[in-house]
């Protein structure tokens, strides 16, 4: 298995990485993400390796969201952080934005030792509007430090439902609030990637 297979892109640090960063799309998305490249290009620059990848759903075809394909997609997820091990030492940090960060936390629910912390990005706590239809249940069997990167005007989940949420991981969290910020974390006045980067490193410290 290799950056081929998991069509992952690497962006690469100045010298030896501190530790690796593997990160996925949301639904709709791709690694082609602009929010995703702005966080790997942080990271890179804080020197470590980081690497977007694209979920199976997404390899098998270029748009459309998932359907059915859960079980693959979190082993698509095992695959990409087995793969970026094999690239450098240090800790390992994964994650991604929405239904990608959900996937990778449904995976460290199982099997915490594959990291040693979550970054999730716009995390989708329940469908817009069903605030009935949460998607929790696993939280409580996340054991390494988690960051959630949250917009305010998140459709998907209010910051107050987030700390709720946060509060069921038995581990260190933190929650990046971005004022405004709605479910693609756009801002025009945060530095989203250096934010939820700084937090990352807070908890891994």
């Amino acid at each position: 298995m290799t950056l081929v297979d998991i069509a992952g892109i690497a962006h690469e640090p100045d010298g030896t990485p501190a530790g690796a960063v593997v990160l996925t799309h949301g639904a709709g998305g791709s690694r082609e993400s602009a929010l995703l490249k702005k966080i790997c290009d942080e990271w890179a620059r804080r020197g470590w390796l980081a690497v977007r990848y694209n979920l199976p759903y997404r390899r098998r075809r270029p748009k459309g969201p998932p359907s059915g394909s859960a079980a693959k997609d979190q082993a698509g997820v095992v695959e990409a952080i087995a793969v970026v091990r094999t690239m450098a030492d240090g800790p390992i940090v994964a994650g991604g934005h929405s239904y990608g960060g959900r996937m990778t936390s449904m995976v460290i629910a199982e099997e915490a030792s594959k990291v040693d912390a979550l970054t999730l990005f716009s995390y989708p706590l329940h469908p817009p509007g069903k605030p009935d239809r949460l998607r929790t249940e696993h939280l409580p069997q996340i054991t390494v430090p988690t960051v959630f990167t949250h917009g305010t005007a998140d459709p998907f989940g209010s910051i107050e439902e987030l700390q709720a949420a946060a509060a069921l991981i038995p581990a260190p969290t933190e929650i990046v609030e971005v004022t405004g910020g709605r479910h693609d974390l756009g801002s025009k006045t945060l530095d989203v990637a250096a934010l939820a980067v700084d937090a990352a490193l807070r908890l891994l410290s």
